[in-house]
């Protein structure tokens, strides 16, 4: 009895030896012939060594391409070089952040960041362990979730109300939502102090500092919500009639579980929208130094003014500071990132 011996799976887009070899000669000829066109030309600096790498690259891979393969794996080879490094430039800003803030960061990094305030210390204080940013993680926590509170449902049912009701004033919402998404934040901060402020509750709090960045967050989460309704098929709207279930139970158990995905995501732009604003809270929230767990009463610290005061006392030590304050703020973004994500992808029961 013979036996069938089964192939492997074939990759035909994985890279042979022999392209490997021809993509790493075009990679190290290309890196030469820059380095000595910036030698002997005017170009200058980091810009002029990937300015003329870029171009270098495309012609000779464009080149050798074209001469073993034809012209039209040549033309393919120019554009599919073309578009890395159309992805390179684009990433490339993100990596020099990321790493510029991790580099400049750690140094401020201490045991007791995270269970003191600077209640008692300075931001020009040499001692970098003296004072932490307790309070102003606390303080963004709550008025980042107080303004998540306010804004979320009202910005989801406008959406709904946009997409499944269409009513006769879903188009002059429609035009306000986006009119407001273009509002400066330093706007939405001067309409909280001159509305409700001044002429009402005469002091600072951070409940104010929380409308303003509602106001932020209300256009970002209904325009991203009502694009991600509109991808639902109407078929699952119509099989839910079909069931006799009302228009309000069918978006109830129907669409918005369809959605859900998308709705996190939603959730996820607006706090990214809000998550680092500093004029709304600078006018509204007093940005103490001292742990505030009243939003109600009281100034309160947040992250966006621990870093904007440490960048005006101006010393090295405060300026180390901010910097902390950078990477402390990134790295709770990017978890909150993570677990909307987590989240959004996990499977209706």
């Amino acid at each position: 009895m013979s036996t069938v011996t089964i192939p492997k799976p074939q990759k035909p887009w994985k890279a042979t030896p022999r392209q490997r070899i021809e993509t790493g000669s075009i990679l190290l000829i290309s890196v030469l012939l820059a380095v000595l066109l910036v030698a002997v030309s005017p170009l200058k600096g980091k810009l002029g060594y990937v300015g003329a790498f870029v171009v270098i690259y495309l012609i000779i891979d464009y080149v050798v391409v074209r001469l073993n393969h034809g012209k039209s794996a040549g033309v393919d080879a120019f554009f599919r070089g073309l578009v890395t490094m159309a992805i390179g430039v684009a990433v490339l800003p993100i990596i020099s952040i990321l790493v510029s803030v991790v580099v400049r960061g750690y140094k401020g990094l201490h045991l007791s960041l995270f269970t003191t305030d600077m209640q008692n210390a300075a931001f020009t204080d040499e001692n970098l362990a003296a004072g932490g940013l307790k309070h102003a993680i606390i303080g963004s926590i709550l008025i980042v979730a107080t303004a998540l509170v306010i804004s979320l449902p009202i910005g989801i049912l406008t959406a709904i109300y946009m997409t499944e009701i269409r009513g006769k004033f879903a188009r002059p919402i429609k035009f306000l939502v986006q009119s407001m998404s273009g509002v400066p934040s330093i706007v939405a901060g001067l309409f909280i102090l001159a509305a409700i402020v001044y002429p009402l509750t005469k002091f600072y709090s951070s409940f104010e500092g929380s409308l303003a960045l509602a106001i932020l967050m209300i256009p970002t989460i209904a325009r991203t919500a009502e694009e991600v309704l509109l991808l639902i098929p109407q078929d699952l709207r119509e099989s839910g009639v079909a069931l006799g279930g009302t228009q309000w139970r069918t978006v109830q158990q129907i669409v918005l579980p369809a959605a859900r995905s998308g709705l996190v995501t939603a959730l996820i732009l607006g706090v990214a929208r809000v998550a680092g604003e500093t004029a709304p809270v600078v006018l509204l929230t007093g940005g103490g130094d001292g742990t505030q767990w009243n939003i109600f009463k009281g100034p309160m610290g947040t992250l966006p003014t621990y870093i904007w005061k440490a960048f005006g006392s101006g010393t090295e030590a405060s300026i180390a500071r901010a910097w902390t304050g950078i990477l402390v703020l990134l790295v709770i973004v990017l978890f909150l990132f993570g677990l909307a994500r987590f989240l959004g992808g996990r499977k209706v029961k």
